[in-house]
């Protein structure tokens, strides 16, 4: 939530065009990234969650993500002016900065979710989040200006990385030397993983690589300003991933492959829990949720609730392929991967020179559409499953129910000054909220049961 914040805050103070280049920055980071950490850091997680030589794994990971550093950092500044003309400004050397704590902070956080310790890493990303965001608006304040964004980011996941790994190594029952065979099956993970890390960054990066080189900054920081909102949806679904992962992992090397559906049937009952009422509630205040941001905002309502259908499909299919890398098929997540990022860029590359921002939205849900039937069709051949349809359906049908009590109030109120205009957002996403939860608990006796064995205190009005 304070990251959403911050970036209303730093829409509005530093506009559009700032954004856009900060986000051209990160996008930077991203794609560069992926030659830091070429899937090392999810086969920690897998090597480490499996039980045996953590320390042994996770310290030849370590190195393994730092050679491949120095190498892409000394690459990044000989190329430096390219980089520059890119961004629109002389980022170069903050690229760099970025790919070292970003690598280091998703390093460690593998090694904590491999511990069985999601719980902490859950904990870090507010942490990280709230840390950056806290630190970029004090430096707006005092006058830094897009220099205070990068000082925030660098100062949010260098803590948590400091945490995480003093966490980390406490954990360790014992602190072993890697052998020859600890890096072997490292590699032999990573080699397929990587393209897993590709195909999170498509997801997130290609259309705004492919925006920065046919449209300007400024629509560019109007487009990540509606992905911000499109994101902040898809965390629960993210959270439910991490959360499974070392336990579906842990059942597959004991052969437990019922245990192991039963799990990824929980995980697509809830992966659109939060997603579903949000594409509800996000297309009908797209327009006012966007002008929080600020009056040049209000154009990308259509790329928002376009975003917002591919979160919601990236939520469902997030969950088959962090089956298939728990139950140890890599190689056919690598697949389902490949068929995401081709579809991706490809479209991406098609549709932005004719559509501008809404052909990037509409290449990003197109493709993660095309990707989720085929990783259906992948993990059905090795695992036995069954879609919750009437689960999924009932929550559709409270977001319906929340999404005409949210249409009947807007016929009420004329939004006109900014003020008014966020008391009115917060009004009808709080009751949004309430009309979706109350009704889900109504219909849904699952739902009920869940909310009943989670709550600290018995309600008697949620049990079955």
């Amino acid at each position: 939530m304070l990251g959403f914040v911050a970036t209303i805050f730093i829409a509005r103070f530093l506009g559009s065009e700032t954004l856009g280049i900060y986000y051209l920055v990160l996008s930077t980071v991203a794609w560069l990234g992926i030659a830091v950490k070429m899937g090392v850091p999810s086969a920690i997680n897998k090597r480490v969650s499996e039980g045996d030589d953590g320390a042994a794994y996770t310290i030849a990971g370590g190195t393994i993500v730092l050679g491949l550093f120095l190498i892409v950092a000394v690459l990044s500044l000989l190329f430096h002016q390219q980089i520059n003309d890119y961004i629109g400004y002389p980022a170069a050397a903050i690229v760099v900065l970025f790919l070292f704590v970003t690598a280091v902070q998703s390093t460690v956080n593998s090694i904590l979710t491999g511990q069985h310790l999601v719980h902490i890493s859950g904990i870090f990303n507010p942490i990280r989040t709230g840390t950056r965001s806290i630190v970029q608006i004090g430096a707006i304040l005092a006058g830094f200006q897009i220099t205070g964004l990068f000082i925030g980011y660098t100062a949010g996941y260098g803590l948590v990385s400091v945490l995480g790994l003093w966490i980390a190594i406490r954990h360790f029952d014992t602190i072993s030397l890697p052998t020859e065979e600890h890096y072997r099956r490292i590699v032999s993970y990573a080699e397929y993983s990587w393209l897993g890390e590709i195909r999170s960054r498509a997801f997130n990066w290609v259309d705004v690589a492919v925006l920065g080189f046919f449209v300007s900054s400024s629509l560019v920081g109007i487009y990540t300003a509606a992905w911000n909102i499109a994101v902040f949806l898809i965390l629960f679904g993210g959270s439910l991933s991490e959360t499974l992962f070392p336990e579906m992992s842990s059942l597959s090397a004991d052969d437990d492959s019922e245990s192991v559906a039963e799990l990824f049937e929980a995980a697509l009952t809830y992966g659109g829990l939060i997603l579903i009422p949000g594409l509800v509630g996000g297309t009908l205040l797209g327009e006012r949720l966007l002008r929080i941001y600020g009056e040049e905002f209000t154009r990308g309502a259509t790329v928002l609730s376009v975003l917002i259908v591919a979160t919601l499909i990236q939520g469902y299919q997030r969950q088959f392929t962090m089956t298939l890398d728990a139950i140890d098929r890599p190689d056919v997540s690598f697949k389902v991967n490949a068929v995401f990022i081709g579809a991706n860029v490809l479209l991406n590359v098609s549709l932005i020179p004719i559509f501008g921002v809404v052909g990037a939205a509409a290449a990003t849900a197109s493709s993660v559409g095309i990707s989720l039937v085929v990783a259906y069709i992948a993990l059905s051949s090795l695992v036995e499953f069954s879609v919750p349809v009437g689960e999924i359906g009932r929550q559709w049908a409270a977001a319906g129910i929340m999404g005409t009590v949210i249409y009947i109030c807007l016929q009420f109120e004329t939004v006109s000054a900014i003020a008014s205009n966020i008391a009115v957002v917060l009004i009808l996403v709080g009751l949004g909220a309430a009309v979706y939860f109350i009704t889900l608990v109504a219909i849904s006796a699952r739902f009920r049961t869940t909310v009943d064995q989670n709550l600290p205190v018995d309600l008697p009005l949620v049990r079955s």
